[in-house]
């Protein structure tokens, strides 16, 4: 049976094939769910617009001092992976476009690149953006982008990167999900596991989220993202593409510092 949380995403989102749709994941797996895992629920917001607390009342409202001990500077890392995370796997709907279309910026860089992926948004349609997505990562054989640190780092698919991230994610206790069909070295994976070890629901050591960037991110996720802004293909995606450079910049800049 499934929990209150789990049903509201459904709704929210138009059904079980919806929802596997907004988060890139198969039905199966989302068909299993008695409630929406806690490694799931940023992802899940951010499509659906339903709250964590909602959601996973149990992470989010039952246990304050778990809460606590989150700095509000993570919940932010955690959403923008998150967010990272969601429009790599899939294309966006309608929907989500229109929440998109909502964000704020400021005058950082950060900020500046929020305010543009909104404007992005504003004037785009998810007609649009699913045609530029494919052309992006799909293609008629193959896409314009291929989003795995595997073929950044070595040229070719299903290389060693991924086996050394797949004994890192052994060792941290990260199980891959049920019915996911892309390799854990894929953009959108590692992405959300990142917003995974900063919120802190996986149970790792404190610094478990610098260690997978330092070894997995880092060596190519900011050329990837600096390709995706000069991709032939992108119009919408080519803010995607700055939002995430500007974001792993600071990253790396904030993970260089001494602990």
């Amino acid at each position: 049976m499934r929990d209150l949380g789990l049903e509201e995403a459904i709704r929210v989102a138009g059904g079980v094939r919806a929802l596997t749709s907004k988060i890139g994941i198969s039905q199966p797996s989302i068909s299993n769910w008695s409630r929406v895992p806690a490694e799931r629920v940023l992802a899940v917001e951010t499509a659906t617009g339903v709250g964590r607390a909602t959601l996973r009342p149990d992470l989010y409202e039952e246990q304050p001092d778990m809460a606590g001990d989150l700095e509000d500077l993570d919940v932010a890392r955690a959403q923008e992976y998150a967010l990272l995370s969601v429009l790599l796997a899939r294309a966006p709907d309608r929907a989500l476009l229109e929440r998109l279309a909502s964000l704020r910026g400021d005058p950082s860089p950060l900020g500046l690149a929020h305010a543009a992926l909104a404007e992005a948004a504003q004037r785009t349609s998810a007609e649009r953006v699913e045609r530029e997505y494919f052309n992006l990562f799909i293609g008629l054989g193959r896409g314009e982008l291929l989003p795995y640190a595997s073929y950044y780092l070595t040229g070719f698919l299903h290389e060693r990167p991924l086996a050394r991230l797949r004994a890192h994610l052994e060792k941290l206790a990260i199980e891959r999900t049920a019915g996911q069909a892309e390799p854990e070295d894929h953009a959108a994976i590692l992405c959300e596991i990142m917003a995974g070890l900063a919120n802190q629901r996986f149970g790792a050591p404190a610094d478990a989220d610098r260690e997978l960037f330092e070894q997995h991110l880092k060596p190519w996720i900011g050329r990837f993202f600096a390709d995706l802004e000069r991709a032939d293909a992108a119009d919408f995606y080519r803010h995607v593409g700055t939002l995430g450079r500007v974001f792993i910049e600071i990253e790396t800049e904030a993970f260089a510092l001494p602990s």
